[in-house]
């Protein structure tokens, strides 16, 4: 068993956190304040071939395996401890390799190079005001008349809204073509929001990732090229389990970057910090604290890279059963966000006042962290019940 990285993936590593602690970390404060990740940076990082890097070489992407763009979302996890431009990140990679994987050769002609230009947004559209985990019951209807589908519903909580809305690109949009037939009767179909009758988007105000837009999509007999579809009619549902499963192991190690260097910094602070006559570091309390969230980070850090790896043993190589990328990527969906979010909270603490203050170095990574707790990408609860169907077999759960 052999957990080092290749000597390329080490250079990948080095060469990309060098250039995002030049181009994205100075920016961090500005794009919180602001709510946008500001377009340079964007275009920084297509420079730098991370944005879409899954897609194939021949639309602009790197055709990138899951190990190595598991580092990237790391590193951007690190370098932006907001987590906002670690959901830019993700949503390009995870939503870009199935629209690579299985879109129609004009779609992703017309799409995939401005996504990894930096051009174009995309992202999944699947959340409804119902919820989000519930995919199989939603509402949405993508129903084909001739050579066009005619969308009618509302999604909700769509992160990149106004990103779409402002710059161009869109979203995998899933919808009920056969609604007889629940799950089975979902399609994928490529959806942009600018300049499309029938389509209306409004924005919802986050307490975190504020880099990011989050917002609402409403569709009103609103008309899409056959072309646009993902795929096979009535096969989108298996789309966004792959993509999801793919997002959720990216999710998973942009958080534990984040954590990490936000535990850097509470180092960094209570070896500097003086109460009562000593340094906070001298405290058994605070010592006991940082061991356990160190040792915590690490082992979430190796299920992240299992799980990464898993993914492409199963989607690339054939060699594992979907079985195998459902534990391994539930399990990580589940660990790493809450042992971030621990390990974020505390050190905060550990800063008192200052770690409350907006203008403090760690108040801004709470608050995103927070968001993967409440569901993105997936609910913890959900991913507790799709471990333990695996594990008792669907028959006994």
């Amino acid at each position: 068993m052999d957990f080092s990285f290749s000597e390329e993936q080490e250079l990948f590593r080095s060469s990309l956190r060098e250039g995002l602690s030049k181009h994205l970390t100075p920016r961090v404060k500005e794009l919180d304040s602001k709510g946008e990740i500001p377009r340079e940076t964007i275009r920084e990082m297509a420079r730098m071939g991370i944005l879409g890097m899954t897609i194939s070489e021949e639309y602009g992407g790197m055709g990138a395996d899951m190990i190595t763009t598991t580092i990237a979302a790391e590193e951007v996890g690190r370098a932006d401890i907001t987590l906002a431009t670690a959901v830019y990140f993700l949503l390009e990679a995870g939503w870009g390799y199935i629209f690579d994987r299985y879109g129609k050769p004009s779609a992703k002609e017309q799409v995939l190079p401005r996504v990894t230009s930096g051009e174009y947004f995309l992202g999944i559209a699947s959340t409804e005001p119902g919820g989000g985990s519930d995919v199989a019951g939603e509402k949405t209807l993508a129903i084909r008349k001739g050579d066009k589908y005619v969308i009618n519903g509302e999604k909700m909580y769509i992160s990149g809204v106004a990103e779409a809305a402002k710059y161009g690109g869109g979203f995998l949009l899933v919808a009920k073509s056969a609604p007889e037939l629940a799950h089975k009767g979902m399609s994928m179909i490529y959806t942009p929001v600018r300049d499309v009758p029938g389509v209306t988007t409004s924005l919802i105000r986050n307490m975190g990732r504020e880099g990011i837009s989050t917002g609402v999509i409403v569709f009103k007999d609103a008309e899409l090229p056959a072309d646009y579809l993902i795929g096979e009619e009535n096969k989108g549902f298996y789309y966004a389990m792959e993509g999801f499963n793919h997002a959720r192991v990216l999710v998973s190690a942009a958080c534990i970057g984040a954590a990490q260097r936000v535990l850097e910094l509470g180092i960094e602070y209570i070896k500097n910090r003086e109460v009562f006559g000593q340094k906070l570091s001298k405290f058994q309390g605070v010592q006991f604290q940082l061991a356990e969230h160190y040792a915590k980070l690490e082992a979430a850090r190796a299920l992240v890279y299992k799980a990464a790896w898993v993914v492409d043993q199963h989607y690339k190589l054939n060699k594992l059963s979907l079985s195998e990328v459902i534990k391994s990527v539930s399990a990580v969906k589940w660990l790493a966000p809450v042992f971030a979010f621990d390990a974020i909270k505390e050190v905060a603490t550990w800063f008192g006042a200052y770690g409350y203050s907006k203008d403090g170095p760690v108040e801004a990574s709470v608050r995103g962290a927070f968001s993967y707790l409440m569901g993105a990408e997936g609910a913890l609860n959900v991913m507790k019940v799709l471990l333990a169907k695996e594990l008792l077999g669907k028959e006994h759960a």
